[in-house]
C-alpha cells in the first residue's frame, strides 16, 4: 500500500509539473518555477531523510538480528546439554530402580528371616508360659552328680547363647535391609527430582528458544520493511530529480523567451540606438545556445570518465560484495582507481546532484539533455567540484574518486541512465 500511495503522489506530482498545456507553459514565470523548484528541494530532503532513517532502522535491526542469533544458539547449546544430563539421570534412575528390586527381594528374605526367629521365640516363650518359670540354678542345683552339672551347664549356655544371636541377628537383619532400603529410595527420589528439574529447564530453554526464533523472524521483517522504504525512496528521488531537470529546462526556454522579447524591443529601436540592437542580437545569440536541452553527446560516444581503468564490476546481476545478497542487481560498472583520480563528466550537461545520496555515498549526477544522465558514486570526503544547476563541459574534473556509502575500496561507480532507468553503459563510452 505505501508503495502504492507512494507511486500516485509522484504519478500526480509528474503530471502536475510536466504536463501543462503550451498556453499554460506561457503563464508560468521565472519566480514560480523557482518555487516549485524549492518545493522540491524540499521533498528530496524529505526523501533523504526517510530514506536515512529506513537505513538506521536496518542496521539497527541487522545488529539486533545478529545479537539473537548468537543467543539462540547459546540457547540451543544449552538444550543439548541438559538433554545430555537427562539422559545420563535417566541411565542412574534405571539403575537405582533395579538396585531397588533386589534390595527389595533382600529385604524379602530378611523379613523371611526375622519371621522364622520371630515363630522361634515365641514357640520358647510359650513353653515357658505353659511349664511355667524355671530358673537355670533350679537346673544346676537338681543335678544328679558334678558331670551331669557340668552337661547342664553346657546346655544352659548353648540356650543362652542361641536365644541371644537370634536377637542380635534379628535386629541386625531388619536395621541393614531398612537402612539401605531407605538409602535407595533416597537415590532414587533424588535422581527423579533432578530429572523433574532438568526437564523443566528444559521447557524454559525450549520457550526462549522459541522467543528468539520469533525475535528474528521479527528483525528479518524489519530488515525488509527497511530495504523496500529505502528502494521507494530511491525511486522517489530518481523521479524528483528527473522534475527538477524538466523545472530547469522550462525556466532556460523561459528565460531564453525574456531574452528574446528584450531582444526584438532593443531591435525595433535599431535606428536610434543602433549599438544597443548590436548588443540585443548578440545576447539573443548566446541566450538561445545556452538553452539547448538537445543531448550534446549524440554524435559520438561518451568520454571514459577515469581514462582507460580497469573494470572490476560489469553491469548486470550479481553476489553483492557487502551485503553478500545473490542476485543483487548492479545498476553501472565499476573502475579500479585509486583514491582521490581526476572524474571526468562524461559530456556537457547541467549538474543534478551533487551530494550524499544513499548508498552510492557522495554522488554527481548530470543531465545531458533528451532524457540521457551519467552518475558518478562513491566520491572521496570534500572531492565533488561541481554543485546542482551548474553547466558542465565535456572532460571537464566534476569530482575526485573515493570509498564513500556503500563501498568495499576506493573506485568510481559510472551509471548512464535514459529516462530515470538504468542501462549498460559499455555502449555508451
Amino acid at each position: 500500500m505505501k508503495k502504492i500511495a507512494a507511486g500516485l503522489a509522484v504519478a500526480l506530482l509528474a503530471v502536475t509539473l510536466l504536463g501543462p498545456s503550451d498556453g499554460y507553459a506561457k503563464k508560468t514565470t521565472v519566480s514560480e518555477i523557482d518555487k516549485q523548484l524549492k518545493k522540491l528541494q524540499q521533498e528530496v530532503q524529505a526523501a533523504k531523510a526517510a530514506q536515512e532513517q529506513a537505513a538506521s532502522r536496518n542496521q539497527v535491526a541487522q545488529h539486533y538480528k545478529n545479537k539473537t542469533t548468537l543467543n539462540l544458539q547459546y540457547v540451543l547449546d544449552q538444550i543439548a546439554q541438559v538433554k545430555g544430563e537427562m539422559t545420563t539421570i535417566s541411565g542412574k534412575i534405571a539403575s537405582t530402580e533395579q538396585s531397588l528390586n533386589v534390595t527389595a527381594a533382600e529385604l524379602d528374605e530378611a523379613e523371611a528371616r526375622v519371621a522364622s526367629r520371630e515363630k522361634l521365640l515365641e514357640s520358647r516363650v510359650r513353653l515357658m508360659y505353659t511349664d511355667g518359670a524355671v530358673s537355670y540354678l533350679d537346673v544346676l542345683l537338681s543335678s544328679t552328680s558334678f558331670s551331669d552339672f557340668l552337661d547342664r551347664a553346657d546346655s544352659l549356655k548353648m540356650i543362652v547363647d542361641q536365644d541371644q544371636d537370634l536377637l542380635v541377628q534379628h535386629k541386625l537383619d531388619k536395621q541393614t535391609v531398612i537402612a539401605k532400603k531407605q538409602e535407595l529410595e533416597g537415590q532414587y527420589a533424588q535422581a527423579k527430582q533432578l530429572y523433574t528439574d532438568l526437564e523443566s529447564q528444559r521447557t524454559v530453554l525450549k520457550e526462549k528458544e522459541a522467543e528468539k526464533q520469533e525475535l528474528i523472524a521479527y528483525y528479518d521483517e524489519e530488515i525488509n520493511e527497511a530495504d523496500e522504504v529505502n528502494e521507494e525512496q530511491n525511486a522517489k528521488l530518481v523521479q524528483l530529480a528527473s522534475e527538477r531537470s524538466a523545472l530547469e529546462e522550462q525556466k532556460d526556454k523561459i528565460k531564453a523567451e525574456e531574452a528574446a522579447r528584450k531582444a526584438a524591443a532593443a531591435k525595433a529601436e535599431a535606428a536610434r540606438r543602433a549599438a544597443a540592437a548590436a548588443k540585443a542580437k548578440s545576447s539573443r545569440s548566446v541566450s538561445s545556445s545556452s538553452s539547448s536541452s538537445e543531448y550534446a553527446g549524440g554524435n559520438g560516444p561518451f568520454l571514459l570518465p577515469v581514462g582507460s581503468a580497469r573494470i572490476s564490476s560489469g553491469y548486470g546481476y550479481r553476489t553483492h560484495p557487502v551485503t553478500g545478497e545473490v542476485g543483487k542487481m548492479h545498476t553501472g560498472v565499476d573502475f579500479a582507481v585509486p583514491q582521490g583520480t581526476d572524474i571526468h563528466a562524461a559530456d556537457a550537461g547541467t549538474v543534478l546532484v551533487a551530494e550524499w545520496w544513499n548508498g552510492y555515498g557522495n554522488c554527481v549526477i548530470i543531465d545531458h539533455g533528451g532524457g540521457v544522465w551519467t552518475l558518478y558514486g562513491h566520491i572521496r570526503e570534500g572531492g565533488i567540484k561541481v554543485k546542482a544547476g551548474e553547466k558542465v563541459d565535456r572532460g571537464q574534473v566534476i569530482a575526485e574518486s573515493g570509498s564513500t556509502g556503500r563501498s568495499t575500496g576506493p573506485h568510481l561507480h559510472f551509471e548512464v541512465r535514459i529516462d530515470g532507468k538504468t542501462v549498460d553503459p559499455m555502449p555508451y563510452l
